[in-house]
């Protein structure tokens, strides 16, 4: 019997890019082996993202394009999976006869088994969410380090988010928060280094409420997020450790220490503000003000003095006036982020902010977004001026012949010149010359 192909897009953030791999791993561990052709696989799978309108329109246009590969080739098998697929499963059923398999975010650890099941019984829907759901136990058999990004892993510590903001449908995707116990953490964390990954970044909605909602010690003792980084930073071998994304709210003074004292852990927090106004940030339900997020940035600058900071903003959030968008911009002048994620605000089904009256006109929120993020490319650009002349420790994504690029510890892409031996994997030191909106120059 000929081995069946499998092809995975991914939408969205890193965890899905996680669950993606996991996806992945499964399969490979059932005899598929994976494609880079969506056309001809057996197996076509795309993870979802519902944050936004637009990414949920992108699947479902995807899912058109797909019913005439199914016609083509009636053996293939397409599956959805992810936050679109728990949100709107049934409409998919309705909409997309042809999808043989719809997964909710609980389920994707038992892809083969329902795979196998809808060749038996026909098209499954499985996005039930279980509020007692616990991380199945997923220890990789280790990663092949010379494989794209081959080094750098990410590790699901915790699934789910119990904030409820009213603009977001997390808690109504993924479920309630969930932690994995530090035990499988750091087993998997082991297995990654050992196999030649030098740089992991731990994932969860809100890192920052690690283990609240459930005990994660064999010995039934508490645990917080800052115990679990010092824990997997002893992990020899391990030269880089990242996180995201964090809540305000939920920061804590021992966490932002941790940039002190942890020589492994980047220089670089990605912390969502979300609006400058504390009108708006009541509406979104985000339970923290303006002058308690700067009071987290000037202590985290205190502790970490080159610490990157970047942030999520939506621009155009219901009932947001000009004087509320002034103090979004207010905010990017005083924190001046080294980037930020951006978008206009959009409905999502479900979500208390859907129902919301006072919505902001479109082109009024465009207009607003293209101000914005003008501005915060003007501020990248100076930001990222202010490296030139240093020399920075750089892990190398790819080499060419005189020329290589790599990240920073502080999260800036660096293309630098001149000849070294070193691989993927490896560390530069590189000298900082020149400095654009999104990436900086050097030399070796």
């Amino acid at each position: 019997m000929s081995q069946k192909s499998f092809f995975i897009k991914t939408y969205g953030c890193q965890m899905n890019e996680r669950d993606s791999e996991i996806i992945a791993q499964i399969l490979s561990n059932n005899g598929y082996v994976e494609s880079l052709e969506m056309d001809t696989a057996d197996l076509v799978l795309l993870n979802t993202c519902s944050i936004r309108a637009k990414a949920e329109q992108k699947v479902m246009s995807q899912l058109g394009m797909l019913r005439k590969n199914k016609k083509t080739n009636p053996g293939m098998q397409i599956c959805v999976a992810g936050c679109v697929a728990q949100q709107e499963g049934r409409k998919i059923r309705q909409r997309m006869p042809h999808v043989d398999l719809i997964i909710g975010t609980q389920h994707i650890y038992a892809i083969h088994e329902l795979l196998e099941k809808s060749k038996l019984i026909g098209p499954v829907v499985a996005t039930n969410l279980d509020d007692k759901y616990i991380i199945p136990q997923f220890i990789p058999e280790g990663t092949d380090p010379s494989l794209p990004n081959g080094f750098r892993k990410f590790i699901t510590i915790m699934q789910g988010c119990n904030n409820f903001c009213t603009y977001c449908v997390v808690p109504y995707t993924r479920g309630r928060e969930v932690s994995r116990s530090v035990k499988d953490i750091v087993e998997e964390a082991q297995v990654l280094v050992d196999a030649g990954v030098t740089e992991i970044t731990l994932l969860g909605q809100n890192v920052n409420s690690y283990a609240r909602t459930n005990i994660v010690t064999e010995d039934g003792t508490p645990f917080t997020f800052s115990g679990l980084l010092r824990k997997v930073a002893e992990i020899e071998g391990l030269k880089r450790l990242r996180f995201t994304t964090s809540n305000p709210k939920d920061l804590t003074d021992e966490l932002m220490q941790c940039f002190r004292d942890i020589d492994i852990l980047c220089p670089h927090f990605h912390l969502p503000v979300q609006a400058g106004s504390d009108k708006v940030l009541k509406e979104m339900n985000r339970k923290y003000t303006i002058a308690s997020y700067m009071a987290l940035v000037d202590k985290l600058r205190e502790y970490c003095p080159g610490i990157a900071i970047t942030t999520d903003m939506i621009i155009g959030f219901p009932g947001e006036t000009d004087e509320d968008f002034a103090g979004t911009m207010e905010i990017l002048e005083k924190i001046r982020y080294h980037g930020s994620f951006s978008f206009k605000y959009s409905d999502r089904p479900g979500t208390r902010a859907n129902e919301f009256e006072n919505k902001v006109d479109e082109a009024v929120k465009s207009a607003r977004l293209t101000q914005f993020q003008k501005r915060q490319d003007e501020i990248c650009l100076e930001r990222n001026s202010e490296y030139i002349g240093t020399v920075q420790e750089i892990l190398l994504e790819g080499c060419e012949e005189g020329k290589v690029k790599g990240r920073t510890g502080s999260n800036q892409i660096v293309h630098a010149t001149g000849t070294t031996d070193k691989k993927p994997g490896d560390f530069i030191m590189a000298t900082i010359t020149e400095a654009g909106q999104h990436s900086l120059r050097g030399t070796i």
